[in-house]
């Protein structure tokens, strides 16, 4: 449906309050003013009959139209099923007659979406969920673009988290790319740029989108744990074969430098590979005293 907000006709509420009392008291005033008090056998006056029932109508239509909007509150108005406009101001105030008020909050509310069950990118089952920050923006779209707007948003919400949960990796091992636990950043700037779109035809504006919850589904949390953790000593060994044999080369230099001992190609394979092996030990190395020669 193509409908967009506009401002409604609306007028102080408190001028419109005292003009309905008026009327009430000129339609109260006219209407004894046409009975005749002490006059046997004179009929009331039937110009002031009407112009009273008329001006009881008029203070009826004036005090029907008053409205209070409360802050953070607007009131969608409708003559006749016809769309007029929407009323933000605050306060008392008078709107056109005869009309129906809706009432939509503009105030940001939020929500969290069911844990869902999907698939990344690389087929793992996991869990996923996410907090969805919103508000009203377009009233008039809100009202009739879509049947409940607030239903409407959690799930169009949950189909985009499907979405882009299946487009990225739980984890990325080489830790080159995009992953939903690595990039949350990244994938909840998608989620929410997802969701925004999804909800502009229900007049919607998107604040934030944050994922509240991340796992691996129960019956693969183990294996991926302990894929995890061999991840993480496989990383932890790399960086320590790279620190030793720095390590071992700085050595061998500062022996060849200082001419402290000079080492045939032998020796040399020997005292790397026996460096290498303290160096990478997990557990303390225990000295050998060689009280021989150095070949013996």
């Amino acid at each position: 449906m193509d409908v967009a907000e506009r401002p409604s006709f609306a007028v102080n509420g408190f001028l419109a309050l005292a003009a309905g009392v008026a009327l009430l008291a000129s339609a109260a005033y006219v209407f004894v003013k046409a009975i005749p008090v002490g006059q046997v056998g004179v009929n009331p006056s039937v110009g002031r009959m009407i112009a009273a029932v008329v001006l009881f109508v008029l203070a009826l239509l004036i005090l029907s139209s008053i409205v209070v909007v409360q802050p953070g509150q607007s009131k969608v108005i409708q003559f006749f099923g016809r769309y007029i406009g929407t009323n933000r101001r605050t306060g008392l105030a008078m709107v056109a007659p005869l009309t129906t008020k809706k009432r939509v909050s503009l105030r940001v509310n939020n929500f969290e979406t069911n844990a869902l069950k999907v698939n990344d990118a690389s087929g793992n089952p996991v869990e996923i969920a996410c907090i969805v920050v919103w508000q009203v923006a377009d009233t008039a779209k809100a009202s009739f673009s879509v049947e409940d707007y607030q239903g409407f948003v959690r799930v169009q919400s949950e189909a985009a988290l499907r979405h882009v949960a299946t487009s990225h990796p739980y984890d990325d091992a080489a830790g080159d790319g995009e992953s939903l636990r690595g990039s949350t950043d990244v994938v909840s700037g998608e989620l929410a740029q997802e969701v925004a779109a999804r909800v502009a035809v229900a007049g919607v504006e998107i604040i934030e989108v944050r994922i509240s919850h991340l796992a691996y589904a129960p019956e693969i949390a183990q294996a991926m744990l302990r894929r995890q953790q061999a991840s993480a000593v496989v990383a932890a060994r790399a960086k320590i074969v790279e620190g030793a044999v720095g390590m071992v080369e700085m050595a061998l230099a500062k022996l060849e430098e200082e001419s402290i001992v000079d080492l045939d190609d032998e020796r040399r394979a020997a005292m790397v590979s026996n460096l290498l092996v303290v160096l990478c030990s997990e557990q303390n190395a225990a000295p050998v005293l060689n009280a021989g020669s150095l070949y013996t």
